[in-house]
Formats: structure tokens, C-alpha cells, sequence
């Protein structure tokens, strides 16, 4: 039986096009392909749209919004990558993620990346990208990418030493999905109940 094509979707926080934190993604996720077979499809809170932005509940969303959420919960793979504002991912890139299941992304390989400015920002992937996706349960890569303007040349990253993260973080995630699986492989759907997955579930008091 041939193992169905794992999905790759990249969402980053760009609210603009060309974008850097886009063409970092692009990158990140060309190279997963290059070790593992996988679609890739990429979005942004561009394509979200200004009914994003407007909503207060997921009952609310346009569909264009809600098309975005449910293909980051359906993604086997996901590539998250923020622009960074002072000093944080932008506000859509988080009010996003706050219309997604708490359990889609339990045990989902998950590449964070991020571009600012300059060094300053770089501890932004550490110290709140990841804490973000552990909340989610996800499967965080070890290695995040932070790259800042200097790290392009005509919106495309150059520097040596981002390109060797760049391949190490594929390389990680490419492993890491292999021996996890598919969703479809796995039985999984865009929801997996937590009692199913081993998320620690809260006694009520």
C-alpha cells in the first residue's frame, strides 16, 4: 500500500506582499519536500481577509477566514512564520491561532520561523512562538529560524549560517514526520479528541 502524501501548509503574519517572512516560509517548506514527500500549500491573513481581523468568535468568521483556520487544523505538516512587531508576531498572526481547535495541532510538526528588523528580536521564536505551539500540544522543531533584514538580498535569504538552520530544521521535521505519520494514516481527523491522543485533560473541581 503506498503511503498517501503527507500535507505541508506554511501560515505566516505577513500583511503585505512580497513579503520576507513569506519567502522564509516558502523556503523552509521547499526544503521539507526536499527530504520527504509532501504537498505543500502556502497562506497568510491576506488571504484570511479583513473578516479576520472583525471577528470575535469562529462562529463569525467570513469563509475566507474560516478556509484559513481549517487548513492550518488539516495540515500534516505546519511551517508558522511571524514578521515581528514591536516585539511580538503580528496581531492577526495570533488572532488566528486563537480560532483554532486546541486539539488540531496535538502531536503536529510544527517549524517556527520569524523576521524583524534586526537582533534584537530574535529571542521572539523562543519565547513566544514556542511557548505558543506547546500549548497546542504540538511537535515543536528544535531548530527555529529567526532571520533579520541583513540575513536578505532582494527579499530572499542569504546568509550561510540561516540557510544551514533552514536545512537542519527541514531535516528535523522531515524525520519527525515520517515516524509520525499522515493524519489520514494515523485515523486522525482535523479534531482529534484529547482523551484519544493523551492530552493531560483538567479534573473539574
Amino acid at each position: 500500500m503506498i503511503a498517501p502524501r503527507q500535507k505541508i501548509v506554511a501560515f505566516t503574519g505577513n500583511t503585505r506582499r512580497p513579503s520576507r517572512s513569506l519567502n522564509l516560509a516558502a523556503l523552509i517548506a521547499r526544503r521539507i519536500q526536499a527530504h520527504l514527500d509532501a504537498d505543500y500549500r502556502h497562506l497568510d491573513v491576506l488571504d484570511a481577509g479583513p473578516g479576520l481581523g472583525a471577528a470575535l468568535t469562529r462562529k463569525q468568521l467570513t469563509p475566507e477566514a474560516l478556509a484559513v483556520v481549517e487548513a492550518v487544523e488539516e495540515a500534516d505538516i505546519l511551517v508558522a512564520v511571524s514578521p515581528v512587531y514591536k516585539g511580538s508576531y503580528t496581531g492577526l498572526f495570533k488572532h488566528l491561532f486563537d480560532f483554532v481547535d486546541m486539539d488540531a495541532l496535538i502531536g503536529r510538526p510544527v517549524v517556527i520561523g520569524a523576521t524583524g528588523g534586526g537582533p534584537r528580536h530574535s529571542l521572539v521564536v523562543e519565547h513566544q512562538m514556542r511557548p505558543l505551539f506547546g500549548f497546542f500540544s504540538a511537535l515543536t522543531i528544535p531548530t527555529a529560524i529567526y532571520a533579520e533584514d541583513a540575513s536578505f538580498q532582494d527579499d530572499e535569504v542569504a546568509d550561510p549560517a540561516i540557510l544551514a538552520r533552514v536545512e537542519a530544521a527541514a531535516v528535523q521535521c522531515a524525520e519527525l514526520a515520517r515516524a509520525v505519520g499522515p493524519r489520514r494514516q494515523r485515523g486522525e481527523g482535523a479534531n482529534t479528541p484529547a482523551e484519544q491522543t493523551g492530552r493531560v485533560i483538567p479534573l473539574k473541581s
